[in-house]
């Protein structure tokens, strides 16, 4: 049986009725070309016993899983692009596929892009470049590896067609991708409802996010049980701040319909990482004004915290709205102070000092426009790794910085085996640089080489272990 005990499908979308979504089919495609199944995933949810021709026919033709949705449903939502309302969208090019309970307990959603066109493509062909698909492998690999709460890709299966893009030489390559991630339902699903004045829609899918995402079961008033969401979702949003900063990656595209209620990292847009500490640094062309660069990433999503303060405004008084959302400065920071810590392997002595030793190394990581990943891997286990830091390539650099290297000697690993692992004997620490990416790529675009990815996917995998993640 492809199917394990451990393989626990519910479908309870549909449970929120008419006006959340819409049966759709996917696209009929030319191919079915296998390039990457996430079995470290898949196990989680009972999936990983599936055979490489059944994997490619409920990922690729979207045959139902067993007992789940017998049709892929395309959510609304609407959302702020760029700060600016846009209620002309929705899954335009994916949909929500299966819901099963993983290893954890928790719901689990798996959603696609890539499936072809919905209500909601406008213009749009509903296709994904195979790059696209490439590049949130990428992504996604390296930052579970950090140790960040990100959704998973599952998925990616080459569909055989040839696709027009502004962005890439064109006719370029096609794909069809299936993230796992702990709930769909956006700031931007809310934004919605909020926009057609649907308080009872709003109510009821604040009643479905508590109960199958927040493990809570509803109760009080409509305003105590919109508080409470408001609150837990802002507390894991917050919580996300910090780890796009800890682990020095660009989002590029924070948009309200690209931030989902469980506070993973989710849908990117054309996203980088650091490298080098520069506030300033963005991911998107298009992102003219800076407005989601990697030192704006904290305020951004504040902001995008308000615009669903502000779905709820029918609900629940002004001032206890922003009661709710002003500790968010207060969690972001006490977050980013545990995930740097813990960038660090190193154990915390008292906000005070560790906060003295992460301003000593923001400084200096921002006067020396010093390699980010490099630092991190140079100085992990803090004083423990004082001989690995002298011998390191950027070691010259280090030792005008006295007073960091002395206050980096004074903390002890939060492991004491974590140096043990073979990734700390390497040359250099495990990198997803622009040009690692187009190297990569252009392995595939040009000879169909998919060898360097699966390599790249093996070594993430070797640091994450490293990191304990």
């Amino acid at each position: 049986m492809p199917f394990k005990k451990s393989y626990k499908p519910e479908p309870v979308f549909p449970d929120l009725g008419e006006g959340f979504g819409d049966d759709v089919q996917a696209a009929a495609f030319p191919k079915h070309i296998l390039r990457y199944r996430n079995d470290v995933a898949a196990k989680t949810v009972g999936l990983d016993g599936l055979t490489d021709e059944e994997w490619t026919k409920h990922f690729g033709a979207f045959l139902p899983l067993d007992d789940n949705l017998k049709n892929p449903i395309a959510q609304r939502y609407h959302g702020h692009q760029f700060r600016s309302y846009n209620p002309d969208i929705g899954d335009g090019r994916g949909f929500l596929f299966a819901q099963m309970r993983d290893d954890a307990g928790r719901l689990m959603d798996l959603g696609t892009k890539g499936t072809g066109t919905t209500p909601y493509s406008r213009s749009g062909d509903g296709r994904l470049t195979l790059k696209g698909g490439v590049r949130e492998v990428m992504a996604t690999e390296l930052l579970e590896a950090l140790g960040v709460y990100t959704s998973r890709t599952f998925s990616l299966i080459e569909t055989g067609e040839s696709l027009m893009r502004g962005d890439e030489p064109s006719p370029t390559r096609s794909s069809v991708m299936v993230r796992l991630c702990h709930g769909n339902i956006r700031i931007g699903t809310f934004q919605r409802h909020a926009f057609f004045t649907d308080t009872a829609r709003i109510e009821t899918l604040i009643n479905y996010c508590l109960k199958h995402y927040f493990d809570t079961e509803p109760k009080g008033s409509a305003a105590d049980r919109a508080l409470l969401f408001l609150r837990l979702v802002m507390e894991r949003v917050a919580v996300q701040a910090a780890e796009l900063m800890a682990a020095g990656f660009v989002h590029g595209v924070l948009n309200t319909d690209n931030i989902n209620i469980t506070g993973e990292v989710f849908d990117f847009g054309p996203w980088r990482f650091l490298p080098h500490m520069e506030l300033g640094f963005t991911a998107a062309y298009f992102d003219e004004t800076g407005l989601y660069a990697y030192g704006r990433q904290p305020d951004a999503l504040h902001w995008n915290i308000y615009q669903l303060g502000g779905a709820l405004a029918d609900i629940c008084e002004e001032q206890a709205l922003k009661d709710v959302l002003e500790p968010f400065p207060h969690i972001y920071l006490k977050a980013l102070r545990e995930k740097l810590l813990a960038r660090l392997g190193v154990k915390a002595k008292g906000d005070k000092e560790d906060d003295a030793l992460l301003t000593l190394i923001n400084n200096f990581m921002l006067e020396e426009k010093f390699p980010y990943e490099r630092f991190f891997f140079d100085w992990y286990g803090g004083g423990a790794s004082t001989k690995r830091a002298d011998a390191s390539p950027e070691a010259e650099r280090y030792t005008s910085a006295a007073d960091l290297k002395a206050a980096l000697a004074s903390f002890g690993p939060a492991r004491a085996d974590a140096l043990n692992h073979p990734y700390f004997s390497d040359a250099a620490p495990c990198t997803m640089l622009i040009e690692e990416v187009e190297d990569i790529w252009s392995h595939i675009a040009e000879r169909d080489d998919w060898q360097p990815l699966y390599d790249k996917i093996d070594a993430i995998r070797r640091m994450g272990e490293a990191l304990g993640n």
